[in-house]
């Protein structure tokens, strides 16, 4: 397949568009020279517009639209729990985490880890993310991006793969977190109004071109097996969603993990100009995660009844693009790549904060700001280096790539909640209590992978969460007396110190996403 000439137009303009922007945000004032803050946080100046924008940009990318979709395609509306589930765990997120990170002054998740533990913990730590965000979240969105835009333009996996990772570094790699979080917004407005695009467009196609509730209606009756929230025990994809787990068991440590502790998520709340402006842009997210099931969901199951015969389910959403009519194939093409190169560049930024301020700076604690600064772009570029070298080798082989992230990532998220969980609120748990959840994490989940390979892999990851969590409280225990949160003589904060009182503003957001949900799960059980 090929774009046309108007959507290759509208692709070029969005292209030439976003990296003129690109530049424009990250020009300083005459005579100021960007340092680690500006590089690395925004200048901590970011509106809560542009915080709740840009999470979601960042989050966004080609294996949730095009690896959601394909579990659309096989599994159904169920997979939306993921997103529906992250927008109540982000209001949890930002009223009883972000006060304690912000409070802290911190730039990164393991440098959370070395104030609260010791740098053992850190370094551990922050090896880990390096090779999680370059070997699986980094290679994923490109090989998925470049299949994208294999299936949907033509253009060859290698080309597709050089076009995204050049893309995403011209217009973020000078002006850092600044330049990707205000560019955000763009990317956003772009993907919410492609994706809604392309999802009333299908449904009018399984409507028979009688409009947007026709087709609903048409496709509620033609899939009903598609429109099932909480799988059976007898659904064929109950181990992917095993029923009520997506409730109360691993699916609540699975978001805590991705929006609580993931460093290129948090690092956008970490770069407002303020606790509230955090608070408020957390909130802003949530809504828009409750409305994306409708962009990355929908055109999945839609494509159940548009393309029945698809070879791998993650075909559904390219194939899906190219029934679309000239011009609006431009705009939704321009939405998807929006959304890749948005998370490259938000990978890449905290690849690059990781890199430079928990492994760099310890060995070179003495170099200037401006040096710091390079050598965040030089791992920045390292990375996605790294990334498309290894993205075929990787994920080439797998149908659904996004069960395989979660399933892969889920070996390590039970020892990361418990290490912030206990880390903010018991001020018992120790540094080598810290270590064994880490390490237990992995022990555990490659045990009863292996040794229960019938348990699902969301109850695996909700029992070795309470299985390392009690491995983390009893090594405290055994120690006899653990380190306190933190010392104000420190320069850090005792928890005791911290607020997690909130406006009213985002006490009825809150209280706005919880009724939403209830509706969603009572309508669709």
């Amino acid at each position: 397949m090929e774009l046309a000439t108007t959507d290759l137009a509208i692709f070029i303009a969005y292209v030439a568009a976003l990296i003129a922007i690109g530049y424009l945000v990250s020009r300083e004032k005459s005579g100021h020279q960007k340092n680690t803050q500006d590089y690395f946080l925004a200048g901590n100046g970011l509106p809560w517009w542009a915080v709740g924008a840009s999470l979601i940009a960042a989050n966004i990318s080609a294996e949730q639209i095009i690896g959601m979709s394909g579990s659309g395609y096989a599994i159904g509306l169920g997979i939306a729990s993921y997103e529906w589930m992250g927008a109540i765990t982000l209001i949890l997120v930002g009223k009883y985490f972000l006060p304690v990170f912000v409070r802290k002054e911190i730039y990164t998740m393991p440098q959370f880890l070395e104030q609260r533990y010791d740098e053992r913990v850190k370094l551990v730590m922050a090896i880990f993310w390096l090779g999680v965000y370059t070997f699986v979240n980094l290679t994923s969105v490109l090989w998925l991006g470049a299949l994208a835009i294999n299936a949907i333009a033509g253009v060859e996996l290698l080309f597709g793969l050089l076009f995204l990772g050049l893309f995403s570094a011209a217009y973020s790699l000078y002006g850092g977190l600044k330049a990707v979080a205000l560019t955000d917004i763009i990317q956003v407005v772009l993907l919410v109004i492609g994706g809604l695009v392309l999802s009333y467009l299908a449904l009018d196609l399984v409507g028979g071109g009688n409009g947007l509730l026709a087709g609903f209606v048409e496709l509620t009756q033609r899939a009903p097996e598609k429109f099932d929230m909480i799988l059976s025990p007898d659904n064929p994809n109950y181990a992917s969603l095993p029923g009520l787990s997506v409730l109360v068991g691993g699916m609540w440590v699975v978001n805590f993990s991705y929006w609580g502790f993931n460093q290129y998520i948090i690092q956008r709340a970490l770069a407002a100009r303020s606790i509230d402006e955090g608070q408020k842009g957390i909130a802003f997210a949530a809504y828009l995660k409750l409305l994306m099931p409708i962009i990355v969901v929908l055109p999945g199951i839609a494509a159940v009844v548009l393309l029945p015969d698809l070879a791998r389910p993650d075909e559904a959403y390219p194939q899906l693009m190219n029934l679309m009519p000239v011009g609006f194939k431009g705009l939704i093409f321009a939405a998807l790549v929006a959304a890749i190169v948005s998370s490259l560049a938000s990978m890449t930024n905290s690849i690059a904060t990781i890199f430079t301020m928990d492994i760099y700076a310890r060995f070179k604690p003495s170099e200037d700001q401006r040096h710091y600064v390079g050598v965040g772009r030089a791992a920045s570029v390292i990375s996605l280096i790294l990334a498309m070298i290894c993205a075929e080798p990787l994920l080439g082989q797998f149908e659904q790539a996004f069960q395989y992230i979660q399933e892969f990532t889920g070996f390590f998220t039970p020892g990361i909640v418990v290490l912030f969980v206990l880390g903010v609120f018991w001020r018992g748990a120790t540094a080598n209590s810290a270590l064994a959840a880490a390490v237990g994490s992995l022990v555990l989940s490659l045990l009863l992978k292996f040794g229960w390979p019938e348990l699902p892999f969301m109850d695996r990851i909700g029992l070795v969460f309470l299985l390392c969590l009690a491995l983390a409280v009893g090594v405290s225990l055994l120690q006899g007396r653990g380190q306190a949160v933190v010392v104000g003589s420190d320069g850090s904060v005792a928890l005791r110190e911290i607020s997690f009182d909130t406006s009213r503003g985002f006490n009825l957001a809150a209280l706005g996403v919880t009724l939403v949900l209830i509706a969603l799960y009572t309508t669709w059980w």
